[in-house]
């Protein structure tokens, strides 16, 4: 699996740097599986599929050089989003790798922000297309049927995540007709399918947001077809039909069925083996948040991955707050913050809230120690100082804070079943089903009571649904889902405000929707893509002023 998956890397990386970057030729894998190899082999197409969930955190540069220490795949991807969306923030802009994008800096066509995620989606459209391509459905074994099935539900994934982050939606810092007189309201990115060629895609313009939905569900309806005869999810790296009704979830909210969208968040509940987290897994200080047996679907890092061993540019490097050997940490005094204000919300009573580092003062600090107990000193001379509402969420492999290879070594969620129910409670909210909502919320919040009661006094829908987005907005803290809810409900970001915890070159604040949600199409796409030539988002870099406390 491993050289197969090198095989597909290599040829993505050559493609996409070298020449077209949605422009995909005919290239399959050469050195172990060729298409008449995956139709003679069950292992061949297992690789293929595994290929699919190793590309998660597959680097675009072994050697970090082009895209620098912010190359670690699937995962950087998220941490975009997450700084990126108001609730997730830094304390400093040093050693930061995602300064740019928390202060809206440099996210126009021509720089290496924009391209590294280009980069990275198209590749792992490559991946997908590759498995499609060469599964022969009218020989394939059922098991074949079940890793095709897997292609399809990656392929929708991936997809789904290009069309929120680049379609252009109205917002307060750019118009919709950008500097060529062209109106690029609602587009999204071009597809590149297994058929693709080469001469398509030089002329391949972007894909209006029906276009592209019906797309992703096609891509859905296939999967949820064929998945149904995998034997294993492997570890639940691979998606099972659950997610796929997962993915159908998120498909229907992004263009707002809500009818659809509750229906398919109750399927994925009910047909998910996982339950809801629990107190005791979450907060656990050896295996919260860092393995996936929890989860409906994740991604697994092992000593295997060049990620992992680079030491420093990987999840746990950006993600876990205790680790002494990443970028976040004692190590660089750079840690992962919850916004203030948001933090101040949550109730006392509800056990998520010992995922951050409370003030001293909460009296709420017993319960949440690092693993490392001396960063919990409120001494800012101790070179393990952190400050309050510096992340607990995301912990080390094994607890383990010092040992690189055994700390990186960890999981992080695709999907969690807790994301179905805010889902469907939304969902219902928004089709005027206040009760039903209520009821739903009260299913999964009840369970993150210390107490074990959660109560809503209905006032109206609206306040109805920004309760069901805040506490949906806690318990995906971190994980890349708060932007797209952002995006879609046209909601504002504030960060500078009276007692703000954001530093000071990211305090940015919004009336709506931000207009760095909507990211722009890298150049060198354009330059190969004559059909992209003057269809670009307008450059959102440096529209908002700093709050200066005025």
């Amino acid at each position: 699996m491993k050289n197969i998956f090198r095989v597909i890397g290599f040829s993505t990386l050559a493609l996409t740097l070298t020449t077209l970057n949605g422009c995909i030729r005919e290239t399959e894998p050469t050195s172990i599986a060729t298409t008449n190899q995956v139709a003679a082999s069950s292992s061949a197409t297992s690789a293929l599929a595994s290929a699919q969930a190793a590309y998660f955190n597959h680097p675009l540069d072994d050697d970090f050089e082009t895209f620098g220490h912010r190359d670690f795949g699937y995962g950087a991807m998220i941490m975009i989003r997450n700084v990126l969306d108001g609730d997730f923030g830094c304390n400093m802009s040093g050693y930061n790798h995602f300064s740019a994008w928390e202060r809206n800096l440099y996210l126009g066509d021509s720089y290496t922000y924009g391209q590294m995620i280009w980069n990275y989606y198209y590749g792992f459209v490559l991946a997908t297309n590759t498995l499609i391509k060469n599964v022969d459905t009218n020989n394939a074994t059922e098991e074949q049927l079940g890793y095709l099935g897997t292609g399809y539900a990656f392929r929708a994934l991936v997809y789904l995540d290009l069309a929120r982050v680049y379609e252009f939606l109205e917002n307060d810092g750019t118009s919709s007709t950008n500097s060529n007189g062209n109106n690029v309201l609602n587009l999204t990115v071009p597809i590149i399918n297994e058929k693709t060629t080469e001469e398509e895609a030089r002329n391949n313009p972007r894909a209006t947001r029906d276009s592209m939905f019906n797309f992703i569900l096609s891509d859905l309806q296939n999967a949820e077809k064929y998945i149904g005869t995998l034997s294993s999810t492997n570890g639940k790296t691979l998606p099972d039909l659950a997610c796929v009704y997962g993915l159908y979830a998120r498909l229907y909210m992004w263009v707002e069925d809500y009818a659809s969208a509750e229906k398919y968040a109750d399927l994925a509940i009910k047909t998910t083996s996982s339950d809801l987290m629990t107190q005791t897994e979450c907060l656990n200080t050896t295996t919260g948040f860092n393995v996936a047996d929890p989860w409906m679907w994740a991604s697994q890092l092992t000593s295997e991955d060049v990620t992992v061993q680079s030491g420093i540019i990987n999840w746990a490097s950006e993600l876990s707050d205790e680790t002494t050997f990443g970028y976040k940490g004692p190590s660089t005094g750079l840690y992962n913050i919850i916004d203030k204000n948001m933090y101040d919300r949550i109730s006392d009573k509800d056990w998520r809230k010992l995922e951050w580092k409370a003030p001293a003062e909460s009296g709420l600090r017993s319960g949440n120690a690092f693993v490392i107990s001396a960063m919990n000193t409120d001494d800012e001379e101790s070179s393990y100082y952190c400050p309050d509402y510096t992340s607990l969420k995301f912990r080390p492999g094994s607890g383990n804070a010092d040992d690189y290879m055994t700390g990186g070594t960890v999981a992080f969620p695709i999907m969690r079943v807790e994301e179905m129910y805010f889902i469907k409670a939304e969902a219902q909210a928004q089709q005027g089903n206040s009760g039903d909502a209520i009821s739903t919320m009260e299913e999964i919040m009840s369970s993150r009571m210390t107490d074990g009661t959660y109560s809503y006094n209905y006032i109206d829908k609206e306040s109805l649904i920004d309760e069901i987005v805040f506490q949906k907005r806690v318990e995906l803290w971190g994980e890349g889902q708060t932007f797209f809810d952002i995006k879609r409900l046209d909601k504002a970001v504030t960060r500078g405000y009276s007692g703000t915890n954001h530093y000071s070159t990211a305090r940015l604040n919004t009336s709506r929707r931000p207009a760095w949600m909507n990211f722009c199409i890298v150049r060198t796409e354009a330059n190969n893509n004559k059909a992209l030539d003057g269809w670009n988002n307008p450059d959102p870099s440096g529209v908002y002023s700093l709050w200066t406390g005025e």
